[in-house]
This record gives structure tokens, C-alpha cells and sequence, in this order.
């Protein structure tokens, strides 16, 4: 008998259904095939889920984002995580482009949970030995993980998309006190001065924008966010700048929620063009003209090579930080 030859542990890609686009996109950036897993529901509604191939001693990547519809998408994230875990894979790395759950990420009132906190306890106790995701609602966030976090921003896919339209008299625009360190990294990036929307919240997804510092008047605007949600924020922050006597206002998140009636709003606001990524799926009915989406999915290749590779990620985000 010829001596056995021990198996490759090598790297193996899958995807849940949260955003199967983004994933055949990253596996098409890594020349890898997408690995075979089924995906369906049983009678009552509840998840069913089988990999459909060998991944014993593998390095598995799950490309999950935990988008809407929310609840869905994390009970279908912890249960394949369970499933690699229960089938002996070497290492479990759940990507999630987009982590839920994450605006609640300190006790600032009575009797409220953490749910950003929560959220990272029960990823790790399904299985996950580390996670790669982009763009966090708040940088704190990587702490409340027991295990290794990989946070990429979108800062150099954005940043370059606005450096080749060559914009005029640029101001970067934080739209909070809260998005002043990403705002700052734009106006370097882009050699672009900075202003700041000083707003007070009137409810969970209410602003009342109260005052500007910095100059906007006859000058175009970008305003950078993480995410946009209902657009509350970013239409106040856009009425408080064409008061205060803005030209041309371009906006750009990483993560385009669109709850609500959020592509209403932006099809009246008189912002020129809002530049997204694809780490959230949009439905054709919210693609209006003024929406742009870039694609994030070499970014997210090259980071997964990187961990596969055990070779460092710092040189893909060095100017954001």
C-alpha cells in the first residue's frame, strides 16, 4: 500500500441567502468556486440548512451580512455556523459585510439592552472563530467580541470614485458629532475641508438639525455616513446645509438600508447623488437615478486572502485610522 498523502486544510467560500450577489462577486474576485450548501425552509417556516460537500479541516469563509429582513438573516447565520462547526471545520471566519443589531451599543437610557454586545456573544457561541465585516456603527463594537475582528472600511472604494469626478471648492459635511473621525479621513483622502452638522435627536429615527461649524456657502458638499436608514438624518442635515447657502450636496454610505419611506425622501431632496456599496442588496424599485453603487467585493477578496494566508490586512485601511 502507497503512504497516504495528508489533504491541503485550504480555503473554502460559502454563502447564506442574505446576499448571494456580493458572495459569487468576492468568490469570482478569489477564483474559487461558491461551495454547495442548501438553504430552504421546512413546512412551519423554519430554517433548514445541509453543506452539501466535505469541509472537514477546512478554512471556512460564511458571507452572511445581516441585513433585512434582520431576524431572518441572523437565525440563518447562527444555524450555518452551527452546521460547519457540528461538520469539524478547521476555522470559521463569518464575513458579515453588514452587522445588524449594532445602533444599540451602550446603555444610554433605563432599562434598554446591548444589543451590539448580544449580538457578538451569540456569533461567537455558534462558531465563529473570527469575523470580518466593514464598516461598524461604532469602532467600539470589535471589543465586545471575544475573538479576533477584522473591520474593513469603504473609505478607499468611495474615496476614490469621488477623486476621479474632480470636484470643485470640496467640503466634507460629518452629518453628527458621532461621524466626525470618518468624515475627517474623507476631507484627507480627498484634500477637502471640514465642516460639522451639530443636530439634537428628537427620537429614535427623528433629527432636528440645530447649527453648522465650518463654512459650506457656495462650496460642494459631501456628506459620509455609515449607513442610511429612514434618511432622517441625512434630509436634516441636507436642509441645514442648503440654508447655510451649499452648492452642489453629494452623499455616501457604506450601507444603504433604505427602511421605510428613506428613497422617498431622497428622490425630493435636492442631493445630486448618493454613492453606496453593495455590502446590503437593493432592490430594483429602490435603484433611483440618483443612487450609485460600488462594488466592494475585491476588497472583501483580498482581506479573505490576506486571513487565509495569515498575512496582515492594517496595509488594506492604514489611511483611515
Amino acid at each position: 500500500m502507497s503512504p497516504r498523502v495528508a489533504a491541503p486544510n485550504g480555503m473554502k467560500v460559502f454563502c447564506g441567502t442574505a446576499n448571494p450577489e456580493l458572495a459569487k462577486n468576492i468568490a469570482k474576485s478569489l477564483k474559487v468556486p461558491l461551495g454547495e450548501i442548501l438553504v430552504s425552509r421546512f413546512s412551519e417556516g423554519e430554517i433548514r440548512v445541509k453543506i452539501n460537500e466535505d469541509v472537514r479541516g477546512r478554512d471556512i469563509f460564511l458571507i452572511q451580512p445581516t441585513c433585512p429582513p434582520v431576524n431572518d438573516n441572523v437565525i440563518e447565520l447562527l444555524i450555518l455556523l452551527d452546521a460547519f462547526r457540528r461538520a469539524s471545520a478547521r476555522r470559521i471566519t463569518a464575513v458579515l459585510p453588514y452587522y445588524g443589531y449594532a445602533r444599540q451599543d451602550r446603555k444610554d437610557q433605563p432599562r434598554v439592552p446591548i444589543t451590539a454586545k448580544l449580538m457578538a456573544n451569540i456569533i461567537t457561541e455558534a462558531g465563529a472563530d473570527r469575523v470580518l465585516t466593514m464598516d461598524l456603527h461604532a469602532q467600539q463594537i470589535q471589543g465586545f467580541f471575544d475573538i479576533p475582528v477584522d473591520h474593513l472600511y469603504a473609505f478607499p472604494v468611495i474615496a476614490s470614485y469621488f477623486r476621479k469626478k474632480k470636484l470643485k471648492n470640496l467640503t466634507v459635511v460629518s452629518p453628527d458629532v458621532g461621524g466626525i473621525k470618518m468624515a475627517r479621513a474623507y476631507a484627507k483622502g480627498l484634500d477637502a475641508d471640514l465642516a460639522i452638522v451639530d443636530k439634537r435627536r428628537t427620537g429614535p429615527s427623528e433629527v432636528e438639525a440645530m447649527n453648522l461649524i465650518g463654512e459650506v456657502k457656495g462650496r460642494t458638499v459631501l456628506v459620509p455616513d455609515d449607513m442610511i436608514a429612514t434618511a432622517g438624518s441625512l434630509a436634516e442635515a441636507v436642509n441645514a446645509l442648503v440654508k447655510f447657502g451649499a452648492g452642489e450636496i453629494y452623499a455616501s454610505c457604506t450601507h444603504a438600508i433604505l427602511s421605510g419611506n428613506a428613497v422617498e425622501k431622497l428622490k425630493k431632496s435636492v442631493l445630486k447623488e448618493i454613492v453606496v456599496t453593495d455590502t446590503i442588496p437593493i432592490p430594483p424599485e429602490k435603484r433611483i437615478d440618483k443612487i450609485t453603487v460600488l462594488p466592494v467585493a475585491p476588497l472583501f477578496g483580498e482581506a479573505i486572502l490576506r486571513i487565509h494566508n495569515e498575512e496582515s490586512i492594517s496595509s488594506l485601511f492604514n489611511d483611515v485610522i
